[in-house]
């Protein structure tokens, strides 16, 4: 009981520092932030399973795990590593240039409430910026990369059509860089990183980079927004 209300008690600061926001930073426009709704995929297939799973790698994995906590039909997000070995799944060798990984979530979501091509139309419009290169905001290096690892082939075809729209449309100022892979792992983070933006929404980090995101989302896309975030604390078993 404890648990449960902390975890509405730190949903609350969130929601509360993100109200906080001055409006300046909602002006803010750049590839990754639009401020600005992205079309949709005209190729989506419909998934009548009850659950799907997608791993998406976009920067620092708080600020992602933060954003799809708060799209309506996620049913949990975990932050985590993709792309390497189990041996250098850790913080230390990711955050260091030491592995094949990236930084990522992983998703999973309602396909009958909100479908994949929809969580593509937020990650690639608020979520984080997918024109640059190794890097996101202040972080760098390979372990920071956009990349959408695909869990079906389905997923990786809408994906991969999904870009070439998007790139015809000239939606950014500048290439899409985002790569695509076939999901073949994923690793927890530790524990300490998991809900990181709940547990600490006053760091400077996160107010600088994360909170904005939030903001973007619930201005850009408030059918997809949900208040009260799915916390990990509330779905781990």
């Amino acid at each position: 009981m404890m648990q449960k209300l902390k975890a509405l008690f730190l949903a609350a600061a969130t929601v509360a520092a993100i109200v906080a926001i001055p409006a300046f930073l909602s002006s803010r426009v750049s590839a990754g932030d639009l401020n600005k709704p992205i079309p949709a995929p005209l190729s989506d297939p419909a998934n009548r399973a009850a659950t799907e799973t997608v791993v998406l790698a976009g920067g620092c994995f708080w600020g992602q795990q933060a954003v799809f906590e708060h799209v309506k039909g996620v049913t949990r997000v975990v932050a985590g590593y993709s792309g390497g070995t189990k041996q250098t799944a850790n913080y230390e060798d990711v955050a260091h240039q030491r592995s094949d990984h990236a930084e990522a979530v992983e998703i999973t979501f309602d396909p009958k409430q909100v479908s994949f091509g929809q969580l593509l139309q937020v990650y690639f419009s608020v979520a984080h910026d997918p024109t640059q290169l190794n890097r996101q905001g202040p972080d760098r290096g390979a372990s920071y990369r956009s990349e959408i690892f695909a869990a079906t082939p389905a997923q990786l075809a809408t994906a991969k059509a999904y870009i070439a729209q998007l790139e015809a449309a000239r939606i950014f100022p500048a290439r899409i860089v985002t790569k695509i892979s076939a999901l073949k792992g994923f690793y927890w983070a530790e524990t300490e990183h998991q809900d990181y933006l709940v547990k600490n929404p006053n760091s400077s980090y996160i107010r600088t980079h994360d909170l904005p995101k939030l903001a973007a989302l619930k201005q850009v896309w408030p059918q997809f927004w949900r208040e009260n975030p799915v916390l990990l604390v509330q779905t781990r078993h």
